[in-house]
């Protein structure tokens, strides 16, 4: 039994969600924290829509809220899964609150983190891609590991913001991301490329490391190093600049000076194993 969650209870709460209720419960919960853009993206097909729906959901409790004060103008509304919502999940998963894992002050939490604007920005590749995927026919976001489980699989070798397999019109692409808020130096940045290609060296595969940049101008210095260390490192890298709609014509190879690709069309700049071959 879901402590403070009688049967009685779980079913009203039940009767008042619907299955894209309960798929937004989940996106919410492993992606830690969701904007109401976000959310529109990833589920929903018009913004009013989706607006009255969390204001419902809030409601009821299954979601809970906060809303940055940023220096200037007005922040979207941030959700965390609240606790009907994780006893709601608990319950799907055959398991009592107390072992799914969900406190409430951890998941506010973020709402403090410094690394709000990390994991917002990672999430925003993410509902990006998801909502390409759901309104343009022949594209599929095939995967997406957020980072927690990315340290789970790989955690002795690279710690990546997430991995991912995106599908244009029969063009498939494995990536890691790499996120990158301008916080870290470019030496700190450029050494996690040695645990990628130690990590291609055990498994025999290789994936892309795409970089996303906080400013244009971060970039371009980031690609600078990354030609001038080309012969150091097998790991094939592409940057680009967040805020760009990450599927588009945006990602800049490390071996090449111009002409950008679109995300699928890094599967043949540099071809991959076979799908069944990937984790």
């Amino acid at each position: 039994m879901n402590e403070h969650y009688t049967p009685s209870v779980l079913a009203s709460l039940a009767t008042r969600l619907t299955g894209r209720d309960r798929h937004l419960l989940r996106l919410v919960w492993t992606h830690k924290v969701l904007t109401s853009h976000q959310i529109a993206r990833v589920a929903f097909n018009d913004p009013t829509t989706a607006r009255h729906r969390l204001v419902k959901l809030h409601h009821i409790g299954v979601l809970d809220r906060f809303r940055p004060k940023p220096p200037v103008g007005t922040a979207p509304w941030h959700y965390v899964l609240g606790e009907p919502g994780a006893a709601v999940l608990a319950t799907e998963d055959g398991i009592d609150l107390s072992e799914f894992g969900y406190r409430r002050d951890r998941a506010l939490s973020i709402a403090y983190s410094q690394r709000l604007a990390h994991t917002l920005g990672t999430n925003e590749v993410f509902a990006r891609l998801y909502g390409t995927a759901r309104r343009t026919s022949g594209c599929h976001l095939d995967t997406w590991w957020p980072e927690a489980r990315c340290a789970a699989q790989w955690g002795k070798h690279v710690r990546p913001d997430a991995y991912g397999r995106w599908t244009e019109n029969g063009h498939s692409v494995d990536f890691f991301l790499e996120y990158d808020t301008g916080t870290e130096t470019f030496d700190r940045v450029l050494a996690k490329l040695n645990g990628y290609a130690t990590l291609a060296a055990a498994t025999g595969i290789t994936t892309p490391v795409l970089l996303l940049t906080s400013s244009a101008r971060r970039e371009t210095s980031l690609h600078g190093r990354l030609q001038l260390r080309a012969g150091q490192t097998s790991v094939p890298c592409a940057t680009a600049v967040a805020g760009s709609t990450p599927e588009d014509t945006i990602w800049l190879p490390h071996d090449r000076r111009e002409g950008r690709l679109r995300l699928a069309e890094l599967a043949d700049h540099w071809p991959q194993p076979a799908k069944e071959e990937r984790p």
